[in-house]
Protein backbone atom coordinates (compact mmCIF):
# COMPACT_ATOMS: atom_id res chain seq x y z
CA UNK A 1 0.00 0.00 0.00
CA UNK A 2 1.24 3.51 -0.77
CA UNK A 3 1.67 5.02 2.69
CA UNK A 4 1.02 8.48 1.32
CA UNK A 5 -2.38 7.58 -0.12
CA UNK A 6 -5.47 8.34 1.98
CA UNK A 7 -6.21 4.99 3.59
CA UNK A 8 -9.41 5.60 5.52
CA UNK A 9 -11.99 4.46 2.92
CA UNK A 10 -10.06 1.30 2.05
CA UNK A 11 -9.31 0.48 5.67
CA UNK A 12 -12.88 1.05 6.76
CA UNK A 13 -14.32 -0.95 3.89
CA UNK A 14 -12.14 -3.87 4.94
CA UNK A 15 -13.18 -3.50 8.58
CA UNK A 16 -16.86 -3.37 7.67
CA UNK A 17 -16.51 -6.56 5.66
CA UNK A 18 -14.70 -8.27 8.54
CA UNK A 19 -17.15 -7.04 11.17
CA UNK A 20 -20.11 -8.18 9.12
CA UNK A 21 -18.58 -11.64 8.75
CA UNK A 22 -17.82 -11.92 12.47
CA UNK A 23 -21.24 -10.67 13.48
CA UNK A 24 -23.28 -13.20 11.52
CA UNK A 25 -25.73 -14.61 14.09
CA UNK A 26 -25.01 -18.23 13.20
CA UNK A 27 -21.36 -17.78 14.09
CA UNK A 28 -22.20 -16.86 17.66
CA UNK A 29 -24.23 -19.88 18.71
CA UNK A 30 -21.33 -21.96 20.02
CA UNK A 31 -22.72 -24.55 22.42
CA UNK A 32 -19.40 -26.43 22.85
CA UNK A 33 -19.57 -28.90 25.69
CA UNK A 34 -22.39 -27.16 27.53
CA UNK A 35 -25.88 -28.59 27.65
CA UNK A 36 -29.26 -27.28 28.66
CA UNK A 37 -31.31 -24.29 27.60
CA UNK A 38 -29.14 -21.60 25.95
CA UNK A 39 -28.66 -18.17 27.49
CA UNK A 40 -28.37 -15.21 25.12
CA UNK A 41 -25.80 -12.48 25.68
CA UNK A 42 -26.32 -9.59 23.25
CA UNK A 43 -23.58 -7.27 22.04
CA UNK A 44 -24.38 -4.09 20.10
CA UNK A 45 -21.56 -3.04 17.79
CA UNK A 46 -21.19 0.05 15.65
CA UNK A 47 -20.14 -0.72 12.08
CA UNK A 48 -20.42 2.89 10.89
CA UNK A 49 -17.42 4.33 9.08
CA UNK A 50 -16.17 6.23 12.12
CA UNK A 51 -16.19 3.24 14.51
CA UNK A 52 -15.35 0.14 12.48
CA UNK A 53 -11.71 0.06 13.55
CA UNK A 54 -12.78 -0.02 17.22
CA UNK A 55 -15.73 -2.39 16.93
CA UNK A 56 -14.00 -5.02 14.80
CA UNK A 57 -11.23 -5.65 17.34
CA UNK A 58 -13.53 -5.41 20.36
CA UNK A 59 -15.89 -7.92 18.77
CA UNK A 60 -13.08 -10.39 18.00
CA UNK A 61 -11.99 -10.40 21.64
CA UNK A 62 -15.52 -10.90 22.95
CA UNK A 63 -16.21 -13.64 20.44
CA UNK A 64 -13.04 -15.48 21.46
CA UNK A 65 -13.97 -15.28 25.14
CA UNK A 66 -17.52 -16.59 24.69
CA UNK A 67 -16.40 -19.46 22.48
CA UNK A 68 -13.80 -20.42 25.08
CA UNK A 69 -16.39 -20.15 27.87
CA UNK A 70 -18.73 -22.46 25.96
CA UNK A 71 -15.93 -24.96 25.36
CA UNK A 72 -15.40 -25.05 29.14
CA UNK A 73 -19.03 -25.71 30.00
CA UNK A 74 -20.77 -22.45 29.29
CA UNK A 75 -22.62 -20.53 31.97
CA UNK A 76 -23.40 -22.85 34.87
CA UNK A 77 -23.68 -25.70 32.38
CA UNK A 78 -25.83 -23.78 29.91
CA UNK A 79 -24.51 -22.78 26.48
CA UNK A 80 -24.19 -19.09 25.74
CA UNK A 81 -25.55 -17.74 22.48
CA UNK A 82 -23.45 -14.66 21.77
CA UNK A 83 -25.70 -12.47 19.63
CA UNK A 84 -23.89 -9.62 17.87
CA UNK A 85 -26.24 -6.89 16.67
CA UNK A 86 -24.79 -4.51 14.07
CA UNK A 87 -25.95 -0.90 14.06
CA UNK A 88 -25.07 2.05 11.84
CA UNK A 89 -24.45 4.45 14.70
CA UNK A 90 -27.86 6.12 14.47
CA UNK A 91 -30.35 6.43 17.30
CA UNK A 92 -32.92 4.55 15.22
CA UNK A 93 -30.47 1.68 14.70
CA UNK A 94 -29.64 1.43 18.40
CA UNK A 95 -33.32 1.59 19.34
CA UNK A 96 -34.11 -1.25 16.92
CA UNK A 97 -31.29 -3.38 18.36
CA UNK A 98 -32.54 -2.80 21.90
CA UNK A 99 -36.06 -3.78 20.83
CA UNK A 100 -34.66 -7.06 19.45
CA UNK A 101 -32.97 -7.74 22.80
CA UNK A 102 -36.09 -6.79 24.75
CA UNK A 103 -38.24 -9.16 22.69
CA UNK A 104 -35.84 -12.11 23.00
CA UNK A 105 -36.96 -14.11 26.06
CA UNK A 106 -33.56 -15.85 26.31
CA UNK A 107 -31.67 -12.53 26.42
CA UNK A 108 -30.39 -11.88 29.93
CA UNK A 109 -27.73 -9.20 29.49
CA UNK A 110 -26.10 -6.69 27.16
CA UNK A 111 -22.32 -6.98 27.19
CA UNK A 112 -19.52 -5.05 25.50
CA UNK A 113 -21.31 -2.38 23.49
CA UNK A 114 -18.81 -0.71 21.13
CA UNK A 115 -17.70 1.92 20.15
CA UNK A 116 -18.17 4.87 22.43
CA UNK A 117 -20.96 6.83 20.66
CA UNK A 118 -23.15 3.72 20.46
CA UNK A 119 -22.32 2.67 24.03
CA UNK A 120 -23.36 6.16 25.15
CA UNK A 121 -26.58 5.92 23.13
CA UNK A 122 -27.39 2.49 24.57
CA UNK A 123 -26.98 3.85 28.09
CA UNK A 124 -29.17 6.85 27.30
CA UNK A 125 -31.96 4.83 25.69
CA UNK A 126 -32.02 2.23 28.45
CA UNK A 127 -32.64 5.05 30.91
CA UNK A 128 -35.12 6.87 28.66
CA UNK A 129 -37.13 3.74 27.83
CA UNK A 130 -36.82 2.32 31.35
CA UNK A 131 -35.62 -1.02 29.99
CA UNK A 132 -34.57 -3.27 32.86
CA UNK A 133 -31.54 -5.10 31.48
CA UNK A 134 -27.91 -4.91 32.55
CA UNK A 135 -25.53 -3.08 30.19
CA UNK A 136 -22.23 -4.62 31.24
CA UNK A 137 -18.69 -3.56 30.36
CA UNK A 138 -19.41 -1.22 27.44
CA UNK A 139 -16.58 0.59 25.63
CA UNK A 140 -17.92 3.79 27.19
CA UNK A 141 -15.27 6.49 26.77
CA UNK A 142 -17.57 9.47 27.32
CA UNK A 143 -16.66 10.90 30.74
CA UNK A 144 -19.53 13.38 30.81
CA UNK A 145 -22.34 10.83 30.47
CA UNK A 146 -24.27 10.19 33.68
CA UNK A 147 -24.27 6.47 34.50
CA UNK A 148 -27.35 4.98 36.13
CA UNK A 149 -28.21 1.59 37.65
CA UNK A 150 -28.39 -0.18 34.28
CA UNK A 151 -24.90 0.56 32.88
CA UNK A 152 -21.67 -0.79 34.39
CA UNK A 153 -18.49 0.65 32.82
CA UNK A 154 -15.26 -1.16 33.72
CA UNK A 155 -12.76 0.62 31.44
CA UNK A 156 -11.14 3.99 32.04
CA UNK A 157 -13.09 6.78 30.36
CA UNK A 158 -11.53 9.44 28.18
CA UNK A 159 -11.13 11.88 31.07
CA UNK A 160 -8.98 9.40 33.00
CA UNK A 161 -6.94 8.64 29.91
CA UNK A 162 -6.40 12.31 29.12
CA UNK A 163 -5.52 13.01 32.74
CA UNK A 164 -2.99 10.18 32.82
CA UNK A 165 -1.38 11.34 29.57
CA UNK A 166 -1.23 15.02 30.50
CA UNK A 167 0.04 14.37 34.03
CA UNK A 168 2.85 12.33 32.51
CA UNK A 169 3.76 15.34 30.38
CA UNK A 170 3.65 17.86 33.23
CA UNK A 171 5.94 15.55 35.22
CA UNK A 172 8.66 16.17 32.64
CA UNK A 173 8.10 19.91 32.49
CA UNK A 174 5.70 20.30 29.55
CA UNK A 175 3.64 23.50 29.81
CA UNK A 176 2.12 23.85 26.33
CA UNK A 177 0.07 21.30 24.45
CA UNK A 178 -2.15 21.25 21.39
CA UNK A 179 -5.41 19.31 21.09
CA UNK A 180 -6.29 18.06 17.61
CA UNK A 181 -9.89 16.94 17.02
CA UNK A 182 -10.22 14.65 14.00
CA UNK A 183 -13.91 15.37 13.32
CA UNK A 184 -16.58 17.87 14.39
CA UNK A 185 -18.22 15.05 16.38
CA UNK A 186 -14.98 14.43 18.29
CA UNK A 187 -14.81 18.15 19.08
CA UNK A 188 -18.40 18.25 20.35
CA UNK A 189 -18.09 15.10 22.44
CA UNK A 190 -14.63 15.44 24.00
CA UNK A 191 -13.61 19.12 24.09
CA UNK A 192 -15.05 19.55 27.58
CA UNK A 193 -12.97 16.66 28.98
CA UNK A 194 -9.74 17.94 27.40
CA UNK A 195 -10.22 21.53 28.54
CA UNK A 196 -11.17 20.47 32.06
CA UNK A 197 -8.05 18.35 32.56
CA UNK A 198 -5.76 20.90 30.94
CA UNK A 199 -7.10 23.60 33.26
CA UNK A 200 -6.64 21.40 36.32
CA UNK A 201 -3.01 20.81 35.36
CA UNK A 202 -2.43 24.48 34.44
CA UNK A 203 -1.40 23.61 30.89
CA UNK A 204 -1.59 26.17 28.11
CA UNK A 205 -3.84 24.60 25.49
CA UNK A 206 -4.20 25.33 21.78
CA UNK A 207 -7.16 23.76 19.97
CA UNK A 208 -7.18 22.54 16.36
CA UNK A 209 -10.34 21.37 14.60
CA UNK A 210 -9.99 19.35 11.41
CA UNK A 211 -11.70 20.77 8.33
CA UNK A 212 -11.93 17.38 6.63
CA UNK A 213 -8.33 17.20 5.39
CA UNK A 214 -6.12 15.95 8.19
CA UNK A 215 -3.09 15.52 5.92
CA UNK A 216 -3.34 19.20 4.99
CA UNK A 217 -3.77 20.20 8.64
CA UNK A 218 -0.61 18.30 9.56
CA UNK A 219 1.35 20.09 6.86
CA UNK A 220 0.13 23.56 7.83
CA UNK A 221 1.11 23.62 11.49
CA UNK A 222 3.25 26.66 12.29
CA UNK A 223 6.47 26.88 14.33
CA UNK A 224 4.33 28.30 17.14
CA UNK A 225 2.27 25.11 17.39
CA UNK A 226 3.18 23.05 20.49
CA UNK A 227 5.55 20.18 19.82
CA UNK A 228 3.28 17.79 21.75
CA UNK A 229 -0.20 17.25 20.38
CA UNK A 230 -3.09 15.33 21.94
CA UNK A 231 -4.94 13.64 19.08
CA UNK A 232 -8.64 12.92 19.63
CA UNK A 233 -9.85 10.62 16.86
CA UNK A 234 -9.58 7.16 15.33
CA UNK A 235 -6.80 5.23 13.63
CA UNK A 236 -7.54 6.15 9.98
CA UNK A 237 -7.66 9.84 10.85
CA UNK A 238 -4.43 9.59 12.83
CA UNK A 239 -2.70 7.97 9.85
CA UNK A 240 -3.71 10.87 7.62
CA UNK A 241 -2.57 13.43 10.18
CA UNK A 242 0.86 11.82 10.65
CA UNK A 243 1.33 11.74 6.89
CA UNK A 244 0.97 15.51 6.92
CA UNK A 245 3.34 15.82 9.87
CA UNK A 246 5.99 13.92 7.93
CA UNK A 247 6.41 17.05 5.81
CA UNK A 248 7.05 19.27 8.82
CA UNK A 249 10.59 20.30 9.69
CA UNK A 250 9.92 20.49 13.43
CA UNK A 251 9.78 17.24 15.38
CA UNK A 252 6.30 16.54 16.76
CA UNK A 253 5.09 14.05 19.34
CA UNK A 254 1.53 12.74 19.32
CA UNK A 255 -0.45 11.54 22.31
CA UNK A 256 -3.38 9.35 21.20
CA UNK A 257 -6.14 7.69 23.23
CA UNK A 258 -7.33 4.12 23.59
CA UNK A 259 -9.46 4.06 20.43
CA UNK A 260 -6.27 4.08 18.33
CA UNK A 261 -4.85 0.77 17.11
CA UNK A 262 -1.06 1.07 17.12
CA UNK A 263 -0.60 -2.18 15.22
CA UNK A 264 -2.72 -0.87 12.34
CA UNK A 265 -0.88 2.43 12.47
CA UNK A 266 2.40 0.58 11.96
CA UNK A 267 1.09 -1.59 9.15
CA UNK A 268 0.01 1.37 7.04
CA UNK A 269 3.17 3.38 7.63
CA UNK A 270 1.65 6.11 9.74
CA UNK A 271 4.67 6.88 11.95
CA UNK A 272 7.64 7.45 9.66
CA UNK A 273 8.86 10.52 11.55
CA UNK A 274 6.40 11.09 14.39
CA UNK A 275 6.53 9.07 17.62
CA UNK A 276 3.07 8.23 19.00
CA UNK A 277 2.26 7.68 22.68
CA UNK A 278 -1.10 5.96 23.20
CA UNK A 279 -3.05 5.52 26.41
CA UNK A 280 -4.53 2.07 27.04
CA UNK A 281 -7.46 1.14 29.27
CA UNK A 282 -6.26 -2.47 29.54
CA UNK A 283 -2.90 -4.05 30.35
CA UNK A 284 -0.25 -4.52 27.68
CA UNK A 285 -1.09 -7.49 25.47
CA UNK A 286 2.32 -8.93 26.44
CA UNK A 287 1.61 -8.71 30.19
CA UNK A 288 1.91 -11.75 32.42
CA UNK A 289 -1.52 -11.34 34.06
CA UNK A 290 -3.65 -14.51 33.94
CA UNK A 291 -6.42 -12.85 31.91
CA UNK A 292 -3.91 -11.59 29.34
CA UNK A 293 -2.26 -15.00 29.04
CA UNK A 294 -5.70 -16.60 28.59
CA UNK A 295 -6.54 -14.00 25.95
CA UNK A 296 -3.37 -14.63 23.94
CA UNK A 297 -3.82 -18.41 24.10
CA UNK A 298 -7.51 -18.28 23.15
CA UNK A 299 -6.96 -15.81 20.32
CA UNK A 300 -4.12 -17.87 18.86
CA UNK A 301 -6.22 -21.04 19.06
CA UNK A 302 -9.44 -19.66 17.56
CA UNK A 303 -8.57 -16.76 15.26
CA UNK A 304 -5.94 -15.63 12.83
CA UNK A 305 -5.68 -12.23 14.51
CA UNK A 306 -2.73 -10.49 16.20
CA UNK A 307 -3.21 -9.45 19.85
CA UNK A 308 -4.40 -5.85 20.22
CA UNK A 309 -5.54 -3.75 23.21
CA UNK A 310 -9.10 -3.26 21.93
CA UNK A 311 -9.43 -6.97 21.30
CA UNK A 312 -8.17 -7.64 24.83
CA UNK A 313 -10.78 -5.18 26.12
CA UNK A 314 -13.52 -7.15 24.36
CA UNK A 315 -12.18 -10.36 25.92
CA UNK A 316 -12.15 -8.82 29.40
CA UNK A 317 -15.68 -7.45 28.92
CA UNK A 318 -16.99 -10.95 28.20
CA UNK A 319 -15.03 -12.52 31.05
CA UNK A 320 -16.31 -9.91 33.52
CA UNK A 321 -19.90 -10.50 32.37
CA UNK A 322 -19.44 -14.25 32.78
CA UNK A 323 -17.96 -13.83 36.28
CA UNK A 324 -20.97 -11.83 37.53
CA UNK A 325 -23.54 -14.15 35.95
CA UNK A 326 -21.75 -17.24 37.31
CA UNK A 327 -22.25 -16.04 40.89
CA UNK A 328 -26.05 -16.02 40.56
CA UNK A 329 -27.85 -18.77 42.41
CA UNK A 330 -31.23 -19.99 41.24
CA UNK A 331 -33.03 -19.09 38.00
CA UNK A 332 -31.15 -16.81 35.62
CA UNK A 333 -33.44 -14.08 34.29
CA UNK A 334 -32.63 -10.59 33.06
CA UNK A 335 -34.14 -9.11 36.24
CA UNK A 336 -31.97 -11.34 38.44
CA UNK A 337 -28.93 -10.58 36.29
CA UNK A 338 -29.54 -6.84 36.57
CA UNK A 339 -29.75 -7.10 40.34
CA UNK A 340 -26.45 -9.02 40.41
CA UNK A 341 -24.65 -6.29 38.46
CA UNK A 342 -26.26 -3.57 40.59
CA UNK A 343 -24.51 -4.96 43.66
CA UNK A 344 -21.26 -3.79 41.98
CA UNK A 345 -19.07 -6.13 43.95
CA UNK A 346 -15.32 -5.91 43.52
CA UNK A 347 -14.02 -8.58 41.17
CA UNK A 348 -10.59 -9.70 40.08
CA UNK A 349 -10.88 -10.80 36.46
CA UNK A 350 -7.63 -12.67 36.05
CA UNK A 351 -5.60 -9.80 37.50
CA UNK A 352 -7.74 -6.99 36.02
CA UNK A 353 -9.43 -5.39 39.02
CA UNK A 354 -13.02 -4.16 38.77
CA UNK A 355 -14.03 -1.88 41.65
CA UNK A 356 -16.72 0.77 41.24
CA UNK A 357 -16.42 4.31 42.61
CA UNK A 358 -19.01 6.87 43.68
CA UNK A 359 -19.68 7.77 40.03
CA UNK A 360 -20.71 4.15 39.35
CA UNK A 361 -17.62 3.61 37.20
CA UNK A 362 -14.69 1.25 37.51
CA UNK A 363 -12.05 2.65 35.25
CA UNK A 364 -8.93 3.48 37.20
CA UNK A 365 -6.55 1.42 35.10
CA UNK A 366 -4.62 3.40 32.48
CA UNK A 367 -1.23 2.72 31.02
CA UNK A 368 0.70 4.06 28.04
CA UNK A 369 2.61 2.59 25.14
CA UNK A 370 5.05 4.26 22.77
CA UNK A 371 5.12 3.52 19.08
CA UNK A 372 8.62 4.44 17.95
CA UNK A 373 9.59 5.71 14.51
CA UNK A 374 10.96 2.28 13.62
CA UNK A 375 7.63 0.60 14.42
CA UNK A 376 8.38 -0.89 17.85
CA UNK A 377 5.71 -0.80 20.57
CA UNK A 378 7.28 -0.09 23.96
CA UNK A 379 5.36 -0.29 27.24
Amino acid sequence: MNSRAPIAPRRRALLLSTAATLAAPAAFAQPGRAAGKPVTVAQIIDTSAAQQDVSKDFLVGSRAAWQDINARGGLRGRPVTHLALEVDGSTAGVRAALAAVRDNPAGVVLSGSAGDPVASEVARLLREDNLAIAHAAPWLQNSSLAVDDRTFPIFAARQEQIGHALRSLTAVGVQDIGAVYATPADFRQYREDVERVAAELKLRLQTFRADGDLDRMGQRLTPGTPAILLFVGGTPELVQFTQGLDRQQRQRYLVALADVNLQTLTQVGGTRSTPVIATQAVPMVTAALPVVRAYRETLARLFDEPPAPLSLAGFIAARYTHEVLSEIEGPLTRQVALAAFQRRTTLDVGGFRVSFDARRRSGGFVTQTLLTQDGRVVG
